[in-house]
């Protein structure tokens, strides 16, 4: 009977993918696409300086607050819960403190320097892969003789947001993922370890991928072929290949994804790993995280689009329809084969699809978005399962498992899904003032690119980031303090005191 159940919610799942509308024809698409403002990877740069100063629009603005207060709600306090219930309860509150404390300090540092290599035009040979200091301690920005602040581009053309107010949505996007990684290694690294390398990962490793994925000039100076090839080869190098990611699935969860792999992989086993029970204390927490990050997660989607516009509507959609398929197809496949489902896995599934489809959101219509948010439930299932099993690695809270898995499926099915022919936008062309399909074949090895590139790139960054914490202030704890929990060892103060 819990077989059938659990096949009956999966075929649930998989009906809705035959639905009439999944595949419009392509004068559907088209129409569809003519909507969409996304013609780049889903993160605008800073914009060129324009003939005729563009006024922001008020709702654009409104919405992109909005957005970045819902993002800044995922790290604090629906990460920190979501990590804090699945360790054990003496690491609780150096959980808690880990991303608290990652979330301040990377925010800091990209108003410092980060913002700037990220998100403004580099110089000579490295300019595809790192910014310059145009923008340094947010210099330029705002104008104190006149009380004007600097506007950024977005994906369509005349239509801006305040600089400022993208500055501070990519904080969140970078302050998330390095929080991320922590998950790999919990219980068992020193924080100060934990913030140095934080540090160093976050200069070599994010800013990079982010600036090689996501930077680009804006479409406004665009006119013919002359300043489109002009425009295109000041982007990043992965951009000026036309890699797609909508919001983050090669800059967030695989590059975080990796870096918690190596890091799991360099600091070790936690003491009696298989041997002793390792529980998730506080499943509630837990669940409360994985809503509080499912509710945040519409302003990281849909608050990539940079205008309250339809591609932001599309993006909203298929992150509400892909989890929610995600979930029914990790439930399903858990109660199959382990005779009952979860709340662990519900909330795993969950994120898992919201993970799968970060990449997709803007760039494939529903019928893409529920294919690609069903797969990632089994997939992801796969990964915490079969796949650290064959790993042998520590990976304390399954982050390579879901967001490593997660992010190369939804990396790799937007080059698939975003062809007209199965529902997707195409992507715009800004000389002709249209919309074009893509060629799924060529895209999808375009996509395959930018997954090995942050692959290598991250891990090999990240192995030498730890290596340097370990020979200045060491990675782990003693096995005493391991074995006493990393709240009273390495803070003094328990989450509990009952």
């Amino acid at each position: 009977m819990q077989k059938l159940i659990a096949s009956l919610m999966l075929l649930a799942v998989l009906c809705g993918l035959s639905a009439p509308g999944f595949a419009d024809d392509a004068a559907s698409a088209v129409t569809t696409a003519a909507s969409a403002v996304a013609a780049a990877p889903a993160v605008a740069a800073v914009a060129a300086a324009p003939a005729a100063a563009e006024v922001p629009n008020k709702g654009d603005t409104s919405w992109m607050i909005v957005a970045t207060l819902l993002v800044i709600m995922m790290s604090v306090p629906g990460l920190a819960l979501f990590y804090g219930g699945l360790v054990r309860s003496k690491n609780m509150l150096s959980m808690l403190m880990q991303v608290f404390s990652i979330f301040a300090l990377i925010t800091v540092l990209w108003a410092v320097y980060g913002y700037s290599l990220a998100f403004t035009e580099g110089s000579g040979v490295l300019s595809p892969f790192i910014g310059g200091f145009d923008r340094l301690l947010l210099k330029g920005i705002f104008d104190s003789a006149t009380g004007s602040v600097a506007n950024a581009a977005t994906f369509s053309k005349g239509v801006v947001i305040p600089e400022f107010i993208f500055m501070a949505f990519q904080a969140t996007f970078a302050a998330i993922t390095v929080a991320l990684v922590v998950g790999a290694f919990a219980e068992r690294m020193k924080f100060g370890a934990v913030m140095l390398f934080s540090v160093l990962w976050f200069t070599f490793a994010y800013l990079p991928i982010a600036h090689m994925v996501w930077f680009w000039t804006g479409p406004d100076v665009i006119k013919d072929a002359a300043t489109l090839a002009s425009e295109t080869a000041k982007g990043g190098w992965l951009f000026q290949k036309g890699a797609l990611d909508f919001a983050g699935g090669t800059v967030v969860h695989i590059n975080a994804a990796i870096a918690g792999l190596v890091g799991a992989i360099v600091i070790g086993k936690r003491v009696g790993y298989g041997k002793e029970p390792m529980a998730p204390h506080n499943l509630v927490m837990t669940m409360i995280g994985a809503s509080l990050l499912w509710v945040g997660w519409f302003g990281f989607n849909a608050g990539s689009a940079l205008e309250a516009g339809g591609t932001a509507t599309l993006a909203f959609a298929n992150t509400l329809i892909a989890t929610a398929a995600a979930v029914l197809t990790w439930l399903a496949a858990e109660w199959m084969i382990k005779g009952k489902p979860s709340m662990l896995g519900a909330a795993s599934g969950a994120v898992a699809g919201l993970v799968a489809i970060t990449p997709a959101c803007g760039w494939v219509g529903v019928g893409g978005g529920l294919v690609i948010g069903a797969l990632a439930g089994v997939v992801c299932f796969w990964g915490v399962t079969g796949l650290k099993k064959l790993l042998r690695v520590d990976d304390a809270l399954d982050v390579f498992g879901v967001h490593g898995v997660g992010g190369i499926l939804g990396a790799l099915l937007t080059g698939i899904f975003n062809n007209w022919s199965l529902g997707g936008t195409g992507i715009s062309d800004y000389v002709a003032n249209t919309v074009v399909n893509t060629d799924m074949g060529p895209q999808l090895w375009i996509q395959a690119q930018a997954v090995l590139t942050t692959l290598v790139w991250s891990g090999v960054a990240a192995f030498i980031c730890y290596k340097i914490v370990d020979l200045t202030v060491g990675l782990r704890v003693t096995e005493e303090e391991e074995r006493e929990g990393l709240d009273i060892s390495s803070h003094g103060e328990r989450a509990y005191n009952a």
